[in-house]
Protein backbone atom coordinates (compact mmCIF):
# COMPACT_ATOMS: atom_id res chain seq x y z
CA UNK A 1 0.00 0.00 0.00
CA UNK A 2 2.69 2.44 1.24
CA UNK A 3 4.39 1.57 -2.31
CA UNK A 4 1.25 2.95 -4.14
CA UNK A 5 0.84 5.92 -2.32
CA UNK A 6 4.40 7.19 -2.72
CA UNK A 7 4.21 5.71 -6.45
CA UNK A 8 1.09 8.54 -6.75
CA UNK A 9 2.68 11.16 -4.76
CA UNK A 10 5.41 11.08 -7.52
CA UNK A 11 3.32 10.40 -10.45
CA UNK A 12 1.22 14.03 -8.98
CA UNK A 13 4.99 15.62 -8.78
CA UNK A 14 6.12 15.02 -12.01
CA UNK A 15 2.47 15.67 -13.61
CA UNK A 16 2.96 19.03 -11.13
CA UNK A 17 6.28 20.07 -12.68
CA UNK A 18 5.97 19.54 -16.20
CA UNK A 19 3.05 21.83 -16.24
CA UNK A 20 4.72 24.44 -14.50
CA UNK A 21 7.46 23.38 -17.02
CA UNK A 22 5.01 23.79 -19.98
CA UNK A 23 3.25 27.05 -18.62
CA UNK A 24 6.69 28.96 -17.81
CA UNK A 25 7.24 27.96 -21.87
CA UNK A 26 4.15 29.92 -22.74
CA UNK A 27 4.68 32.84 -20.85
CA UNK A 28 8.71 33.32 -22.35
CA UNK A 29 7.49 32.57 -25.91
CA UNK A 30 4.66 34.90 -25.65
CA UNK A 31 7.02 37.51 -23.98
CA UNK A 32 9.93 37.09 -26.36
CA UNK A 33 8.07 37.41 -29.28
CA UNK A 34 7.62 41.23 -29.01
CA UNK A 35 6.18 41.37 -31.88
CA UNK A 36 2.60 42.63 -32.06
CA UNK A 37 0.57 40.24 -34.13
CA UNK A 38 -0.29 41.85 -37.80
CA UNK A 39 -4.17 41.22 -37.38
CA UNK A 40 -4.28 43.16 -34.04
CA UNK A 41 -1.69 45.39 -35.89
CA UNK A 42 -4.34 46.08 -39.04
CA UNK A 43 -7.24 45.90 -36.81
CA UNK A 44 -5.71 49.00 -35.03
CA UNK A 45 -4.68 50.60 -37.61
CA UNK A 46 -8.09 50.83 -39.44
CA UNK A 47 -9.71 52.07 -36.33
CA UNK A 48 -7.06 55.20 -35.61
CA UNK A 49 -6.76 56.13 -39.10
CA UNK A 50 -2.80 55.45 -39.25
CA UNK A 51 -0.58 53.03 -40.97
CA UNK A 52 -0.02 49.27 -39.67
CA UNK A 53 4.22 50.52 -38.89
CA UNK A 54 2.43 53.27 -37.16
CA UNK A 55 0.74 50.82 -34.03
CA UNK A 56 4.26 50.00 -32.16
CA UNK A 57 3.10 49.25 -28.16
CA UNK A 58 1.98 45.40 -28.14
CA UNK A 59 0.79 45.25 -24.74
CA UNK A 60 -1.19 48.81 -25.10
CA UNK A 61 -3.25 47.35 -27.89
CA UNK A 62 -3.30 43.80 -26.23
CA UNK A 63 -4.84 45.33 -23.34
CA UNK A 64 -7.45 47.37 -25.49
CA UNK A 65 -8.37 44.03 -27.49
CA UNK A 66 -8.88 42.73 -24.31
CA UNK A 67 -11.32 45.18 -22.67
CA UNK A 68 -12.96 46.33 -25.61
CA UNK A 69 -16.43 46.57 -25.31
CA UNK A 70 -16.49 45.96 -21.72
CA UNK A 71 -19.79 47.64 -19.81
CA UNK A 72 -19.52 50.78 -17.90
CA UNK A 73 -19.94 50.68 -14.32
CA UNK A 74 -19.45 53.40 -11.87
CA UNK A 75 -16.76 52.36 -9.13
CA UNK A 76 -16.22 49.50 -11.15
CA UNK A 77 -12.58 47.99 -11.88
CA UNK A 78 -12.96 44.48 -13.83
CA UNK A 79 -14.33 42.61 -16.55
CA UNK A 80 -17.51 42.87 -14.88
CA UNK A 81 -17.82 46.54 -15.24
CA UNK A 82 -15.19 49.68 -15.08
CA UNK A 83 -15.63 52.88 -14.87
CA UNK A 84 -13.33 55.75 -17.25
CA UNK A 85 -10.90 55.82 -14.11
CA UNK A 86 -10.82 52.61 -13.30
CA UNK A 87 -9.60 51.79 -17.04
CA UNK A 88 -7.17 54.39 -17.05
CA UNK A 89 -5.26 53.66 -13.72
CA UNK A 90 -5.41 49.70 -14.45
CA UNK A 91 -3.81 50.63 -18.11
CA UNK A 92 -1.16 52.55 -16.55
CA UNK A 93 -0.50 49.25 -14.45
CA UNK A 94 -0.87 46.85 -17.04
CA UNK A 95 0.91 49.02 -19.56
CA UNK A 96 3.29 50.75 -18.42
CA UNK A 97 3.76 49.26 -14.81
CA UNK A 98 2.92 52.48 -13.44
CA UNK A 99 0.63 52.83 -10.17
CA UNK A 100 -1.54 56.25 -10.61
CA UNK A 101 -4.83 57.41 -8.83
CA UNK A 102 -7.87 55.40 -9.32
CA UNK A 103 -9.92 58.91 -9.59
CA UNK A 104 -10.84 61.55 -12.17
CA UNK A 105 -9.85 64.42 -9.50
CA UNK A 106 -6.92 62.80 -8.41
CA UNK A 107 -5.58 61.99 -12.06
CA UNK A 108 -5.93 65.57 -12.87
CA UNK A 109 -3.11 66.00 -10.32
CA UNK A 110 -0.87 63.32 -10.92
CA UNK A 111 -0.32 65.17 -14.29
CA UNK A 112 1.69 67.68 -15.84
CA UNK A 113 -0.69 70.08 -18.35
CA UNK A 114 0.26 70.07 -21.88
CA UNK A 115 -1.30 71.34 -24.98
CA UNK A 116 -3.55 69.55 -26.78
CA UNK A 117 -1.07 69.59 -30.09
CA UNK A 118 1.56 67.99 -27.50
CA UNK A 119 -0.55 64.46 -26.91
CA UNK A 120 1.81 60.98 -27.56
CA UNK A 121 0.39 57.72 -26.45
CA UNK A 122 -0.20 57.13 -22.98
CA UNK A 123 -1.11 61.15 -21.95
CA UNK A 124 -4.33 61.70 -20.51
CA UNK A 125 -7.11 63.73 -21.67
CA UNK A 126 -9.69 64.94 -19.28
CA UNK A 127 -13.27 66.14 -20.34
CA UNK A 128 -16.47 68.15 -18.29
CA UNK A 129 -18.88 65.85 -19.20
CA UNK A 130 -21.69 66.35 -16.13
CA UNK A 131 -21.86 70.35 -16.82
CA UNK A 132 -19.75 71.23 -13.44
CA UNK A 133 -15.73 69.89 -13.56
CA UNK A 134 -13.56 67.41 -14.73
CA UNK A 135 -15.14 64.11 -14.60
CA UNK A 136 -14.34 61.87 -17.68
CA UNK A 137 -10.70 60.58 -18.51
CA UNK A 138 -9.16 59.00 -21.19
CA UNK A 139 -5.56 57.36 -22.53
CA UNK A 140 -4.96 59.44 -25.82
CA UNK A 141 -3.47 56.86 -28.43
CA UNK A 142 -2.47 58.72 -32.03
CA UNK A 143 -4.01 60.47 -34.67
CA UNK A 144 -7.16 62.37 -32.37
CA UNK A 145 -7.88 58.70 -31.08
CA UNK A 146 -7.87 57.61 -26.99
CA UNK A 147 -9.35 54.91 -25.38
CA UNK A 148 -11.87 54.92 -22.50
CA UNK A 149 -15.07 53.83 -20.43
CA UNK A 150 -18.04 55.18 -21.76
CA UNK A 151 -21.22 55.21 -19.79
CA UNK A 152 -22.96 54.50 -22.83
CA UNK A 153 -20.81 52.23 -24.50
CA UNK A 154 -18.30 50.74 -22.78
CA UNK A 155 -14.72 50.37 -23.27
CA UNK A 156 -14.23 52.21 -26.38
CA UNK A 157 -11.57 54.26 -28.92
CA UNK A 158 -13.34 57.85 -29.74
CA UNK A 159 -12.41 60.63 -31.64
CA UNK A 160 -11.17 63.88 -30.10
CA UNK A 161 -12.97 65.75 -32.86
CA UNK A 162 -16.15 64.28 -32.23
CA UNK A 163 -18.37 67.40 -31.31
CA UNK A 164 -19.18 65.85 -27.95
CA UNK A 165 -15.83 65.60 -27.31
CA UNK A 166 -14.38 68.61 -28.32
CA UNK A 167 -17.18 70.27 -26.67
CA UNK A 168 -16.16 68.79 -23.19
CA UNK A 169 -12.71 68.59 -23.55
CA UNK A 170 -10.91 70.59 -20.67
CA UNK A 171 -7.19 69.45 -21.17
CA UNK A 172 -4.96 67.20 -21.09
CA UNK A 173 -1.63 65.65 -19.04
CA UNK A 174 1.55 63.40 -18.95
CA UNK A 175 1.88 61.30 -16.30
CA UNK A 176 4.87 63.09 -14.17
Amino acid sequence: MRAIIKYGCVMLCIVYLASCKHQESLTKSSESSGKISTSLKKKYAQQLGVSESDIKNEKLYQFINDWYGIKYKYGGKDKNGIDCSGLTSFLYSVVYKKTIACSTKDLVNEVKKIKESDLREGDLVFFNTNGKSISHVGVYLQNHKFVHASSKKGVMISDLNEPYFKKAYVSSGRIK
